[in-house]
């Protein structure tokens, strides 16, 4: 592998992840102090890190960490580790993650959990992707097949003529499309339509052909996390530790990728809220998402309407569900996430431009 494609952390052993996390004028004094790094290059420092090697785990101010781990042999892979976490993110599919991004959701589904088949239809479709465009969408994400828990496969057919039609028209008009799906034959498809992004809940696991069609096109790609498949992915999940196991997974999904020639400044990762994961474990994965910004690519979060802010919650319906969705969409900006998947665009979209007037995000 060359510099360009090398996979970007060890992959078992030793792990860090960013806390004590500050913002505004305390981020930059800290950063001028030494007492603190920015994380990804973005307006957040964190002054302490998490440090888990083997079975340890320990939090220490920022140069106490660094004195650790010379003295117990891991000061390169500290080293990296830090230049991981501080260095600012590339453009991705073009578009600078200077700031927060928000990637709106088009659903051309009959069964999706979070808007009921709402959009169902090609112009349906079409005119909810330019809503969310003129809301404030930076992506928009195509999707033809859900993958809510104990859904079925939908048939390839079916799913070209669900999406493609869709890429293919706000495609035209300029906007930054996103193809959502597991099957090789589709990204092909979307990506000769249009699609510069492909958001596979696979990883590009699913199917033999995925590597070798995100690295024969120019298209950026998202990595998702999923235990199991969506017809089973909920009965019983299970992990030794949701956080590691996922990071883990992550570095050898990364490493496949750069095997086939596809560079880490074309990758984000999402660590799959909800898509194998007891709620539990999801709280566990938001309170610890500055782990995969180790890993130095950007990372996305989809959290948006997910049944686990119910659960949390009163039981409400997708729909109703908007501040809970914001709460968690805040908590991952909180962290340094770079990408937001949402349903209610414009209403993220305001939140962001609070945070961002407050200097924290």
């Amino acid at each position: 592998m060359n510099s360009e494609t090398a996979s970007p952390a060890p992959r078992r052993g030793f792990a860090v992840r960013p806390d004590g996390i500050l913002a505004g004028p305390a981020a930059r004094r800290a950063i001028e102090r030494g007492d603190g790094l920015p994380l990804a290059g973005g307006p957040l420092a964190f002054t302490f890190c998490e440090i888990a090697a083997g079975q340890s785990r320990l939090l220490l101010p920022l140069g106490r960490a660094k004195a650790w781990a010379a003295e117990a042999g891991q000061g390169e892979n500290m080293k990296g580790a830090l230049a991981r976490l501080s260095l600012p993110r590339p453009p991705f599919a073009g578009l600078s993650l200077e700031r927060p991004r928000l990637m709106g959701v088009v659903n051309v589904t009959p069964d999706s959990f979070s808007d009921g088949g709402d959009f169902a239809d090609t112009p349906a479709a079409i005119a909810h992707g330019l809503a969310l465009r003129e809301a404030g969408a930076d992506i928009l994400d195509i999707g033809g097949e859900s993958t809510r828990p104990r859904s079925e496969p939908v048939g390839i057919e079916e799913e070209f003529r669900r999406t493609i039609p869709v890429v293919e028209a706000l495609s035209r008009v300029g906007a930054l499309v996103s193809i959502d799906t597991r099957r090789a034959p589709v990204m092909t498809a979307a990506i000769g339509a249009g699609a510069r992004i492909v958001n596979d809940v696979t990883a590009l696991s699913g199917d033999p052909a995925n590597l070798a069609v995100v690295s024969a096109s120019d298209a950026a790609v998202v990595l998702m996390h999923m235990q199991g498949e969506p017809r089973t992915m909920q009965q019983n999940p299970s992990y030794a530790d949701a956080p590691l196991d996922i990071r883990a997974y992550f570095i050898e999904r990364l490493a496949a990728c750069a095997d086939a020639g596809i560079a880490p400044s074309r990758i984000a990762i999402d660590p799959g809220i909800g898509f194998g994961k007891n709620d539990r474990h999801n709280v566990e994965l938001l309170e610890s998402l500055g782990l995969f910004q180790e890993l130095g690519v950007a990372v996305l979060l989809g959290v948006s309407r997910k049944s686990f802010i119910a659960r949390l919650s009163r039981k409400e319906p997708p729909k109703q569900r908007l501040a809970g969705s914001l709460a968690a969409a805040l908590a991952g900006l909180d962290r340094g996430v770079q990408i937001l998947r949402v349903h209610d665009v414009a209403e993220t979209r305001q939140a962001l431009a609070v945070m961002q007037g407050l200097g924290i995000a």
